[in-house]
């Protein structure tokens, strides 16, 4: 046998290496992964992370896990229909760079499925809005939203209860973060009652600076009562990342506070949470945008021959700070009980703002094809609580409510009331019915303000300092009758829920509206409550009849 001698043996060794060198590096940048890469990048920063740019990076979270299975990935949708024209938002979860944004409806004609529309999902709140001109409102239509090969959203596109005597509105607000659990009694309870028409009037988020996260969770936690019917969502100061929120026409605010009027985060984190929540509501009665381009959407909606005016109560609101005079340590919130409550009414502020008023005068004037009338709003039109967050806080009047500028108050009022509507509003944690007066006790129209969905989160109390019933008190509850708030309002408290009562508090409300007899009928339903058993009891002062 040959020999290798020495230096060949080295030779060939060496090679060798080359060569097993050689296949390690091309072995390794075949299996070496490219970084994805964020098709869109949020103009904000620090702001809706869990959801924005290269979100797959982000660690756990406690608002919601949005690394769904792909075939999980529509989460839900949401719809209203108006003047023959269907508007549905569709809401996904955050897709990866790789996946199509292009989603899909359809709708069932007999056995078959039709796609009627593709629209393209917007990768900054990840929504896109179909728009179906001349819907068939005689009709129910089933639909369904549709991603990719799997993914899917199915619900029923209701026809217009116009043939009905009694029209249902079931209005909910204020779910808190507190609790992010199910919220298995409210769908079934609302199911059970089965209303014509949802509404939630703010705060649908908590989680100030993460809203698409916390907007998901809202739709999985109620999407299985609003597949099937309309829905009408405003969003409110927590939904925009403030504890509270005067819009003053868009301006820029100073702080988080924002009590010196506007909005303090990015104009497009602003108008990313408005677009996923209003984006399905009927066109705007003016769409001309305010200051930073920050959109609008007070608008109406008929259904079943009951007209609902949608008002942005916040919006063009004058904030307080450096406007008036200071009545205690915040500039919203007064506890000098001897000060001048005219001195707080200054000329030139404003709450609704003039192009509101406008609509709300020119809506109450249409009648035709019109039964009864409601004003749908964030927040009630007074100081409706005392004690705040604590038994311990006793504000004489706060000016986050709609009780201030009292002016402002007054000619939104007295349009209410020249349409012959009521009220329905949310936000104060604390259930009310509310016999308004402007000139006088009892001249203006009723209101219902709902109570919160979660009501573990600053909890408000009715509770005179006196502790006296007002003038003609009705007895069923201890502190009903005639007040003035602490803006010298005029206002005649019909019910209460305090947090001491059945749910701490916590429940919804639905509103019947009886178009033969012009009767509405306020209803208030604690969320622990088993509406589908014979025994359920609404909460102590309900339900209310009310004569139109």
């Amino acid at each position: 046998m040959k020999r290798i001698k020495p230096t060949n043996l080295l030779v060939y060794l060496f090679c060798i290496s080359l060569l097993l060198m050689n296949f390690a590096c091309n072995s390794e940048q075949k299996e070496k992964v490219v970084p994805m890469q964020p098709p869109i990048i949020a103009t904000f920063e620090k702001l809706d992370t869990i959801a924005t740019n290269d979100w797959w990076n982000r660690p756990t979270n406690p608002i919601i896990d949005v690394k769904v299975p792909r075939e999980e990935v529509v989460a839900f949708g949401m719809y209203t229909v108006s003047n023959g024209i269907l508007k549905m938002t569709a809401q996904l979860f955050p897709l990866y760079p790789n996946e199509t944004r292009t989603v899909r409806l359809e709708i069932k004609e007999g056995n078959n499925w039709k796609e009627i529309q593709q629209q393209k999902v917007n990768d900054i709140g990840w929504s896109a809005l179909f728009r179906v001109e001349n819907w068939d409102r005689s009709k129910d239509v089933a639909y369904r939203i549709l991603h990719g090969d799997k993914a899917m959203f199915e619900g029923l596109v209701r026809k217009d209860p116009s043939s009905k005597n009694e029209i249902k509105l079931a209005a909910f607000s204020c779910n808190s973060n507190k609790d992010r659990g199910d919220r298995a009694n409210y769908i079934r309870n609302v199911n059970h009652q089965d209303p014509d028409l949802l509404f939630f009037a703010g705060d649908q988020s908590y989680d100030h600076k993460e809203h698409t996260a916390a907007w998901l969770k809202f739709g999985m936690q109620f999407r299985d009562i609003f597949r099937t019917r309309p829905c009408i969502t405003i969003p409110d100061d927590h939904d925009i990342g403030q504890g509270n929120i005067w819009g003053e026409y868009g301006k820029k605010a100073s702080s988080q506070a924002g009590n010196d009027g506007g909005y303090f985060f990015h104009p497009d984190y602003v108008k990313m949470v408005e677009r996923c929540q209003t984006a399905h509501l009927p066109d705007p009665y003016d769409p001309t945008p305010i200051q930073q381009g920050i959109g609008v959407y007070y608008t109406h909606l008929i259904v079943g021959g009951v007209d609902f005016a949608i008002l942005e109560d916040r919006k063009f609101k004058s904030g307080p700070k450096d406007k008036i005079p200071q009545q205690g340590p915040r500039p919203d919130h007064i506890r000098n009980p001897n000060y001048d409550p005219k001195s707080v009414d200054v000329e030139g502020l404003e709450l609704l703002g003039g192009r509101q008023l406008h609509f709300l005068e020119d809506w109450g004037n249409q009648q035709e094809g019109v039964s009864m009338k409601a004003v749908l709003s964030q927040t009630g039109f007074c100081g409706g609580a005392h004690l705040h967050g604590k038994k311990e806080n006793r504000l004489h009047a706060d000016m986050d409510s709609n009780g201030w500028p009292q002016t402002g108050r007054n000619k939104a009022l007295k349009l209410i009331k020249k349409a012959n509507a009521i009220h329905i509003g949310g936000d104060q944690h604390l259930a009310t019915v509310i016999h308004h007066g402007t000139d006088k006790f009892e001249d203006g129209p009723w209101a219902f303000i709902v109570p919160a969905l979660v009501n573990n989160y600053y909890s408000r109390w009715w509770w005179p300092e006196d502790e006296k019933a007002g003038k003609n008190s009705n007895g069923k509850l201890p502190w009903t009758g005639q007040y003035l708030d602490g803006f010298n309002n005029k206002i005649t408290m019909e019910a209460y829920v305090n947090p001491e009562s059945p749910s701490s508090g916590s429940g919804y409300g639905l509103i019947r509206f009886d178009k033969t007899n012009k009767v509405v009928t306020f209803e208030c339903w604690p969320r622990e409550v088993d509406v589908t058993k014979e025994d359920a009891q609404q909460f102590t002062g309900w339900p209310i009849q009310i004569s139109l």
